[in-house]
């Protein structure tokens, strides 16, 4: 009771939870890390009361785990590392706190979902860039933070776009806004003289935001940041180039990147393309059989000056292009069409989560790593998934090109039971397998959720003894989620 009047001081005491369903319920998602049951669940609505709450934690040596997406929840994050921890649910900061359509800039609270934002940003006509289907209650700073990827390389020139500036409260209590708004003496006064927290480094030289990017919370709390946005679609065509296997459309892909053509590019497998279309397993088992097995996206859209003509030429500079690697710019294959397609990837997912759909649980595999290498990966996860017995056609692949096409990120989605405990030691077995493999063979597992953290910090020694040495400066007291990433 005494906990509880002491977090009352802060949030106040109806925004302070500890009944068992509540504790409960923020004490596992639907990965296999172990569960831990929280103290209490704290839900603060401003970034005093964030730092408040950071400050106690220090004082009172109380772990602290924040979470700013709703359930359900899929990599073990947010589940507490250790007993003892106070959950800080940041869902209730809801303020899109300023849409500047001159710089194309938004600036929102962390507990802003992507079917929130969208709407606001249309009605000036605007649009952020979104991940592939994220769930309806997906909060964009946790998303960005997390280094979900979107789905336009080439409007990609850092691997954290479209993040911006960002207000931080530190593991040790201090407040740092970061980037071009680390500048202003306040908002009233930059806004005044036109400014806008567009750029992301500084102050100074330094990139402080990529200190809490992919830090699953255990740096400190993001309270705020802004987002380059982009012009609303005059005129927007989604095409499709199928073929039977990836190989044959690595070449396609990388001169569309080359040339910077096309806005949505990624590349899908049918049983994922079949899990975003589908309603339902037997419909999603009978889409996998009628789609081609594997397919390009190419989004083309036109904005403010001369839309037809954008599209137009891109249309057919794209298809002359397909045509010469031996491929063919379509936009209906068996089983799909481009509007129906294109509806889907420009929106959160629908109702059960998409990756849900086809078994009722799922454990994905995703890494960085090139676009010419991703045939090998495929192979070795088939192989894998083979050998333990679960069928590689029930695999989903995502092959997602970031940065300018730099680097790609390389997603496997594994449907299974998680209501059969048979099913779900195998599937923890096939992770543990599918990974190990996966890392000898290269793969980069940039977001090291889970078992992920052990297998890369593990063969990093000076990059763990350097994420620690940051830990103590931003986080001396070891507040900030303990027990996750190398801490």
């Amino acid at each position: 009771m005494a906990l509880k009047e002491e977090l009352a001081g802060i949030v106040s005491s109806e925004n302070v939870f500890d009944d068992p369903e509540t504790l409960d319920a923020y004490s596992r998602d639907f990965s296999f890390v172990k569960p831990v049951k929280p103290r209490v669940v704290v839900k603060p609505g401003s970034a005093d009361e964030v730092q408040a709450l950071v400050r106690w934690a220090n004082q009172t040596a109380t772990p602290l785990v924040p979470v700013s997406s709703g359930p359900p929840r899929f990599h073990g994050d947010t589940v507490p590392g250790v007993p003892g921890a106070v959950i800080v649910d940041l869902s209730g900061m809801k303020k899109v706190m300023r849409i500047d359509r001159r710089n194309r800039v938004a600036m929102v609270e962390p507990g802003v979902t992507y079917s929130e934002l969208q709407p606001e940003l249309a009605r000036e006509g605007l649009r952020l860039t979104t991940p592939l289907l994220p769930r309806a209650s997906k909060s964009v700073v946790a998303s960005l933070l997390e280094r979900e990827p979107t789905l336009i390389p080439r409007q990609l020139w850092a691997s954290l776009d479209p993040l911006r500036c960002n207000e931080i409260i530190w593991g040790d209590g201090h407040k740092l806004v970061t980037g071009d708004a680390g500048n202003w003496s306040s908002f009233e006064e930059a806004w005044e003289r036109k400014q806008a927290p567009a750029g992301a480094t500084g102050p100074g030289q330094a990139d402080f935001y990529r200190f809490v990017s992919a830090a699953q919370g255990s740096m400190g709390i993001v309270t705020w940041a802004s987002v380059k946005c982009e012009i609303l679609p005059a005129l927007h065509k989604l095409f499709f180039v199928p073929a039977q296997r990836p190989d044959d459309l690595l070449d396609f892909t990388y001169q569309l990147l080359k040339f910077r053509f096309a806005d949505e590019l990624l590349l899908l497998n049918n049983a994922s393309l079949a899990a975003i279309l589908g309603n339902g397993a037997d419909h999603i088992k009978a889409l996998m059989k009628e789609l081609p097995p594997w397919v390009v996206l190419v989004g083309i859209a036109g904005r403010s000056i001369l839309p037809e003509e954008r599209v137009a030429y891109q249309e057919k500079d794209i298809a002359d292009i397909a045509g010469k690697f031996g491929q063919q710019l379509v936009s209906e294959i068996p089983g799909a069409g481009s509007d129906e397609v294109l509806k889907a990837i420009l929106n959160p997912s629908r109702e059960p989560y998409w990756k849900l759909d086809l078994k009722g649980g799922y454990q994905d595999i995703l890494f960085l790593t090139t676009l010419n290498r991703t045939p090998e990966f495929i192979k070795t996860m088939n192989s894998v998934a083979e050998a333990s017995g679960y069928p590689a056609s029930d695999i989903g692949v995502y092959i997602q090109p970031l940065h300018q096409g730099a680097n790609v990120h390389c997603e496997f989605i594994l449907p299974f039971d998680r209501d059969n405990p048979e099913e779900a030691t195998r599937m923890q077995q096939l992770l543990t397998i599918a990974s190990e493999e996966l890392i000898e063979q290269g793969a980069f597992f940039s977001r090291p959720y889970g078992i992920w953290a052990d297998l890369a910090y593990g063969r990093d020694a000076q990059t763990t003894m350097v994420l620690k040495k940051l830990k103590g400066i931003f986080d001396p007291n070891n507040v900030m989620n303990p027990g996750k990433l190398c801490f």
